[in-house]
């Protein structure tokens, strides 16, 4: 698997040259149209985690590979990705068109945690197939931003930061999330939200050198300073499932990236995914997949 690509990255090969105003600390924001890039000159784009988020709206039939799924669409799409999870996308026709827009989470400080829409969350839905009716809502979006970004309006950035959240209500009323993000909170919901933090800090795995630290219940509460009985109550609390299952659909779904996408033998992948012995980390992707690691890289071949 490719490295993490920066926003410094994306200009720097993308466009050759670098915003004066891109600094992280006060967070960025940028829009193009996807015609730009693409077509016979433009180069492929890895399959990598971003270090920004990005919203694309994409009108020709496309496959996306996103984390360990590959899914293709045949028609316009909006794709949301998120720092956390890989991804590229391969346009299916010779005629490209759309447009997408980049932003750190920075840009979103003081204006609520962007991360906590299910559209930017590790395991929710990132893709949304249009129909007709909703292509034309999102185009003048997108129009809007383009036109604010060539202003001089005191406070464009707070009207772009209104519309990038416009797409993000528009995806959830296409397919409404399962889980309200504005619940009231509680005490599961906390100690939820503390767990998947934690889970998640862990990843991504770039080098066969880096290890996991956390892969039991037990690791986890310790670190969370409650007992394992409660941290389990409340992840069946709130997501209906069981610490370990959890963690252990986490892990396969880094254990499925790391086998499709990077060179490594299978001791390299145990190791690095918190396994003594690369027998014990078969039996547990068996388990999970159904398959062996071995069979499951073949098979994707």
């Amino acid at each position: 698997m490719n490295k993490t690509e920066s926003i410094e990255d994306f200009y720097r090969n993308k466009l050759n040259w670098m915003p004066d105003n891109l600094k992280k600390g006060l967070g960025h924001f940028n829009v193009f149209k996807l015609d730009d890039f693409c077509g016979p000159q433009a180069k492929p784009m890895p399959y990598s985690r971003k270090d920004y988020f990005k919203i694309s709206f994409i009108l020709s039939k496309n496959r996306a590979h996103y984390a360990d799924k590959v899914v293709e669409t045949d028609g316009p799409t909006l794709l949301f990705a998120n720092p956390q999870i890989p991804y590229k996308w391969e346009p299916l026709e010779s005629v490209y068109s759309g447009h997408f827009c980049i932003f750190t989470e920075a840009f979103f400080t003081q204006f609520g945690n962007i991360k906590d829409y299910p559209v930017f969350q590790p395991g929710g839905n990132p893709l949304f197939q249009l129909s007709d009716d909703q292509i034309e809502p999102i185009r003048l979006i997108f129009e809007k931003m383009h036109a604010e970004m060539a202003s001089d309006f005191s406070f464009k950035y707070d009207v772009l930061r209104t519309l990038a959240l416009q797409l993000v209500h528009l995806a959830l009323k296409i397919q409404p999330a399962k889980t309200s993000l504005y619940e009231a909170s509680n005490a599961a919901t906390r100690i939820a939200s503390m767990f998947t933090e934690l889970l998640e800090r862990q990843f991504p795995i770039e080098s066969n050198g880096q290890q996991i630290t956390f892969r039991s219940p037990t690791d986890f509460a310790s670190q969370l300073a409650i007992h394992v009985n409660h941290l389990n109550r409340a992840l069946k609390e709130t997501t209906g499932k069981t610490t370990s299952q959890v963690i252990a659909e986490r892990v396969t779904q880094e254990a499925k990236m790391l086998l499709l996408h990077t060179n490594w033998n299978i001791g390299e992948i145990a190791w690095s995914l918190g396994f003594e012995e690369p027998p014990h980390f078969i039996n547990f992707f068996k388990k999970q997949v159904e398959l062996t690691p071995k069979t499951f890289r073949e098979s994707a071949n």
